[in-house]
């Protein structure tokens, strides 16, 4: 055994703690030499943006003359400090997050290769602008990308699949197309990606089924065709998955009941056929189900009402057929359901009826049935009601005053025999109620003029009699007011001249009469008038001319007379004009709407005159003199004809009278 020698071993420390300070120091300056090689390529990069005040202010820090307290000078190029930059204990880069700070320019300058750390690159909502480079591949560190709202274009690199440590990638609002890479597969670390509003095409790609811990996918608003891929479904993480206003076609795959998770569901405005699978019935987290505008053929499956938690339900524009199934509100917690626009038939399900958290509830557009006061309940929290052109019958119920939240009824087009309940006037919030089309009856309610949100009312196409009430002029949003082809009779209210903001006036075919008030005048953002087929009379009033900007006139088929009072600088907007069927006479006004009106819009009064083909030319100032000089001619020979007569006739009476006497 060797022995022991104490001056070898502390030789031997030495030298070790030599070794460890020399590969420190080495460590220490290759940190340092890797920091500024990302300083450089920072400020290399900022220095090719388009650079405006705010982006010269915020990158201001970028700046490698910039100096700190340090006894190595290679530590004065240390980005650490500067706006928007993280970086780890080691100093290196590991997050730049400029989202939100007004840059303009292009990604050509940004040296990737020089961040080996980066973590983190977020340029959400800039203005960047150009392709996605192909070297953003060497990020292979990266977990965090965000270029959504942007304005990049080009393709998306399939570099980017090489960033195999990506959990989060938005694209999104940018004007990117070509197709997603089919590598997209290789991204098996992705939890969200969103690509929603860009210019995408192509086909989703079959390699989108390995992204297992996916549990966010919107390609919303792009050009993507084909089919629903068969491998959505080996997406058993997803959460959200956002496919609408594509152009995909073919059917939902029945793998799409494998997405327990899935809380929403959207595949709205795209070309999808076919019938809605019954496997939907198995996505018991869904919460919001959005498959309007499509094709869709077939009925409702009743294994919709397994999903308890549903709140949102749109199955609007499609060709479903048969009854919507009983048990669609079965979870009560149904808030938005819409189904118009298809073939529905039947009633309305008593558990709609039961409904009470609805909110929205539109089945407008089928072939529904029932008496309306019996197949609807009440609803608290009802904002927007459309039951419009089905085949409904029954009274309108009082409830509808029970509705606080109410903005938006319409049950027009439908077969509904009632009077008009007074209690309309107490849902106060209403910005719409269309009740045209239908057998209504009586007055209309005073309690209308309550409604002081209202900017549409249409009660036109039913048998309502009795005058308007003057409360209608407390309407002060009133946009369009539609009372037409009704038997409303008395003068038209004056007190719509307090509806300052009326667009279209349309009270045509009612027994409407007396005189045009002149109040209409001054409704100057009117753009349609329409009192047509009434029982007006009198002249036209000089201040119809004040509504510049009026576009269509009708005041046909009624007993208007004397001239039109409108003068060549007014009126200026008119395209479409019929006076036809009154009494009006003397001179067209000099507009274009008058002058090119054809004659149907002219015929029917006493005596038009003026520059329109239709009618004969107004005479000039010598032919009413020519032809008050030849009347005054006729005039003066027939009284010197008559007097003439009557000498004549006293002479011969006076000579018979001296002939008997002799």
């Amino acid at each position: 055994m060797a022995p022991w020698r104490p001056n070898l071993v502390v030789r031997s420390l030495d030298q070790f703690l030599l070794f460890i300070i020399i590969l420190l120091f080495l460590c220490s300056s290759s940190t340092c030499f890797a920091t500024s090689g990302e300083a450089v390529a920072l400020v290399k990069w900022k220095d090719s943006l388009d650079m405006n005040p705010t982006t010269h202010s915020l990158l201001r820090s970028w700046n490698l003359n910039s100096t700190h307290s340090t006894s190595h000078h290679l530590y004065n190029n240390i980005p650490c400090t500067w706006v928007g930059i993280t970086c780890n204990d080691f100093g290196s880069v590991i997050n730049i997050t400029l989202e939100s700070s007004n840059l303009k320019g292009t990604l050509h300058n940004f040296n990737f290769s020089s961040f080996p750390s980066l973590l983190t690159l977020d340029f959400y909502n800039n203005s960047l602008y150009g392709s996605i480079p192909m070297h953003i591949g060497n990020l292979y560190t990266l977990t965090f990308l965000d270029m959504g709202s942007n304005h990049l274009s080009g393709n998306i690199p399939s570099q980017i699949c090489l960033l195999t440590s990506l959990r989060f990638l938005a694209l999104a609002e940018n004007y990117l197309n070509g197709s997603i890479p089919p590598q997209i597969g290789m991204l098996v670390s992705l939890e969200v990606m969103y690509a929603y509003s860009n210019n995408l095409s192509g086909s989703i790609p079959v390699s989108i089924g390995n992204l297992s811990k996916l549990t966010v996918l919107e390609l919303s608003e792009n050009k993507v065709v084909g089919s629903i891929r068969n491998e959505i479904g080996q997406l058993k993480s997803l959460t959200t998955l956002y496919l609408d206003a594509n152009q995909l076609t073919g059917s939902i795959p029945v793998s799409i009941g494998n997405l327990s998770k899935l809380t929403d569901l959207d595949f709205d405005e795209n070309k999808i056929v076919g019938s809605i699978p019954n496997e939907i019935g198995l996505l018991k987290s869904l919460i919001g189900l959005y498959l309007f505008d499509n094709q869709f053929t077939g009925s409702i499956p009743v294994s919709i009402g397994n999903l308890s938690r549903l709140s949102s339900l749109e199955l609007g524009g499609n060709k479903l057929v048969g009854s919507i199934p009983n048990n669609i509100c079965l979870g009560g917690k149904l808030t938005w359901f819409t189904a118009g626009d298809n073939k529905f038939s039947g009633s309305i399900p008593k558990s709609i009826r039961n409904c009470s958290s609805l909110v929205v509830l539109s089945v407008a557009g089928n072939q529904l049935r029932g008496n309306i006061s019996a197949e609807l309940g009440r609803y608290p929290n009802l904002g927007y009601m459309d039951l419009s052109t089905n085949k409904f019958f029954g009274e309108l119920s009082e409830n509808w005053g029970q509705c606080p939240k109410l903005t938006m009824l319409n049950i027009s087009n439908n077969k509904i025999f009632s009077r008009l309940p007074p209690e309309l006037g107490k849902a106060t919030r209403l910005r719409k109620l269309d009740l045209s089309s239908n057998l209504l009856v009586g007055k209309i309610p005073k309690e209308l003029g309550q409604l002081k949100m209202l900017y549409i009312l249409k009660l036109n196409n039913n048998s309502l009699s009795s005058n308007v009430p003057v409360e209608i002029g407390m309407m002060s949003d009133l946009e369009t007011l539609d009372l037409a082809a009704n038997q409303l009779s008395g003068p038209i209210p004056m007190h719509l001249e307090q509806c300052s903001k009326l667009l279209h006036l349309n009270l045509r075919n009612n027994k409407f009469s007396g005189i045009i008030p002149f109040q209409i005048g001054n409704l100057l953002s009117l753009e349609d008038l329409d009192l047509s087929k009434n029982l007006l009379v009198g002249e036209l009033p000089s201040e119809l001319g004040h509504l510049d900007k009026l576009e269509s006139f009708n005041l046909s088929h009624n007993n208007l007379s004397g001239l039109i009072p409108f003068m060549s600088n007014e009126l200026l907007s008119l395209t479409t004009v019929d006076i036809s069927y009154n009494q009006l006479e003397g001179p067209l006004p000099h507009i274009k709407a008058f002058t090119e009106a054809p004659i149907e819009a002219l015929e029917g009064n006493k005596g038009l005159c003026g520059n329109n083909p239709s009618l004969k030319p107004c005479p000039t100032s010598k032919d009413k003199n020519r032809n008050q000089a030849v009347i005054a001619m006729i005039v003066s020979i027939s009284s010197i004809l008559f007097l003439l007569f009557i000498i004549g006739g006293i002479l011969f009476v006076c000579q018979k009278r001296v002939r008997n006497m002799d």
